[in-house]
């Protein structure tokens, strides 16, 4: 058994990124841990739940739903918004944390992966054509200079982009079958646990109808959710299709009166325990976000994906290369393409045996248990 020590959780202010550690939390702490964990005010009601405790920073990222548009639309938008919280974040984070991390970064460290990671070749094949053009602008070359001259302040020589994207150690919170080019990964650094659900008990739970012979849900997340026009498509789809429920989750930011009159089969929610609902639903309509995939995947259910940005794309490509999804483009998700889509989906045999497999193989990756143990690992590695 592992003493108990001290565990700093830092992460980005995103949903994406701190929902899938909060399971990996919960279950250190119930091992006997201190657990802190530096988080902006707008997710700070997630960390008390877990038992740990929550070290508030300000994020100058945008606030979670706020509108797309605030991320910019080029690549040096993203990641400059990104570079500038990192910056004025760390003097909080290290007044947070003053006389509790002794040598400040001279503690072991182990990454918590919520999407896919960098494989052999992946510079070569993905990041260089991607960074080409921008990489040759002012703009770029400034982006380079600062984040390199912020990391030597700081007693960081590597460059930046093996410092953002080749971590000592990392824990990959999603399954295997989800990484592109899986066996070229470095497990010497990076190991798949898979998905770190709970019960989400506290979240509530979902019943299905008892007139329901199909349940389909359809979510796009947290912050693509200002699309009248895709759920005026699902409610045509599904609204009236007899023996179908249709879960419509929208969002915060849209008025449900936007989509005119529904029919009494669709349920119109802003928010719902999705978990809940999956484990009761035929058929899961996303964006094909990390988080929403693997619990598809977890669930056995099967997929429409209709991405909607970033990384999106390239799950969207995946899940329908393992056979439980098709991917749609937005433009192509009108009702009829959808309604055609989800009858083969949810009657094709082989899409059920792949599920049943994918399932199968993510329980033996050990989720939040196995992410725990391997974590204790680390920790007594570094006292020995």
């Amino acid at each position: 058994m592992t003493a108990p020590a001290h565990l700093a959780m830092f992460s980005i202010a995103a949903h994406g990124h701190v929902n899938p550690s909060l399971e990996v939390i919960r279950e250190l702490v119930a091992r006997g841990h201190r657990v802190t964990y530096a988080i902006p005010p707008a997710f700070a009601d997630k960390v008390p739940e877990t038992g740990a405790e929550p070290r508030p920073w300000h994020s100058t990222l945008p606030e979670p739903g706020a509108d797309p548009a605030a991320w910019g639309s080029e690549l040096l938008d993203h990641v400059e918004l990104f570079l500038a919280d990192a910056m004025q974040a760390l003097p909080q984070l290290a007044a947070a944390y003053e006389g509790e991390l002794a040598h400040r970064w001279g503690v072991p460290a182990v990454s918590l992966s919520p999407n896919l990671v960098a494989w052999e070749g992946y510079e070569e094949e993905v990041a260089e054509p991607k960074w080409a053009e921008p990489k040759s602008t002012e703009r770029g070359k400034a982006y380079y200079a600062r984040f390199r001259a912020w990391l030597e302040e700081n007693g960081i020589g590597l460059h930046p982009d093996d410092f953002a994207g080749r971590p000592d150690r990392s824990l990959v919170l999603i399954p295997r079958a989800l990484q592109p080019h899986a066996d070229r990964v470095d497990e010497r650094v990076y190991t798949f646990v898979g998905a770190c659900q709970g019960d989400r008990a506290a979240q509530g739970d979902w019943v299905r109808p008892a007139d329901a012979e199909k349940v389909v849900l359809v979510s796009l997340g947290s912050t693509f959710t200002d699309r009248p026009g895709f759920y005026r498509e699902c409610v045509r789809a599904f609204g009236g299709l007899p023996g179908w429920h249709l879960v419509l989750q929208i969002g915060e930011r849209l008025d449900p009166a936007g989509l005119g009159g529904v029919p009494a089969n669709v349920e119109v929610r802003s928010w719902v325990p999705q978990l809940a609902v999956l484990r009761r639903a035929d058929l899961f309509v996303r964006h094909a976000g990390a988080g929403g995939s693997q619990e598809g995947l977890a669930t056995a259910t099967p997929m429409i994906a209709v991405p909607q940005a970033v990384d999106q794309f390239g799950n969207a490509d995946m899940l329908q290369a393992l056979g439980v999804a098709c991917r749609l483009d937005t433009e192509e998700a009108t009702a009829e393409v959808l309604r055609a889509t989800a009858l083969a989906l949810v009657d094709d045999p082989e899409v059920a045996r792949r599920l049943g497999e994918i399932r199968a193989a993510m329980a033996q990756e050990g989720g939040t248990g196995r992410a725990a143990d391997l974590i204790e690992a680390e920790l007594a590695r570094a006292r020995a």
